[in-house]
């Protein structure tokens, strides 16, 4: 199975300081690769149009419902994800993370995933700017995002 990410309403390149949020600036997302922070999936710069990320997975029906697996779904106490990692890019190229989106499939409907894994592909959209104009950021549920079955075109 495939997952597809499509994210619009990205915060921009820079953000400046709130009361919990220090500001940063060359900002940029990524999907992280299951247990290494520093392994970035498809960064895109903080003032994209719009970011998208296909990963690879794998759908296995359970008692309990379908199990999503793969190189960048997390598996942690509370259930199955993806995170979304916001950093800076130096002038290196060297990304620091300092927050992340987790995008739960516990929050998926089981027919959505059923669905999906009949089909073979997955699709969440969201807009990654939170209420306060900064990256979006901890656990990411609906009507935040919107999951779906699609047909991969």
């Amino acid at each position: 199975m495939q997952i597809h990410i499509e994210a619009s309403d990205l915060p921009g390149r820079a953000c400046g300081p709130e009361t919990d949020f220090p500001g940063f600036a060359n900002i940029h997302v990524g999907v992280q690769r299951k247990d290494r922070p520093g392994e970035l999936l498809g960064l895109h710069p903080g003032d994209a149009p719009s970011a998208a990320w296909t990963l690879d997975c794998t759908a296995t029906p359970t008692a309990d419902g379908i199990e999503v697996s793969g190189p960048y779904v997390q598996n942690r106490l509370g259930g199955r994800f993806v995170y979304l990692s916001w950093g800076t890019v130096d002038d290196a190229g060297v990304f620091t993370m300092f927050r992340r989106a987790k995008l739960m499939f516990g929050d998926i409907g089981p027919d959505v995933l059923e669905a999906a894994a009949r089909t073979g592909h997955l699709t969440g959209r969201l807009g990654l700017t939170d209420a306060k104009g900064q990256p979006l950021c901890a656990r990411v549920r609906p009507p935040q995002i919107t999951w779906s079955a699609t047909d991969g075109t």
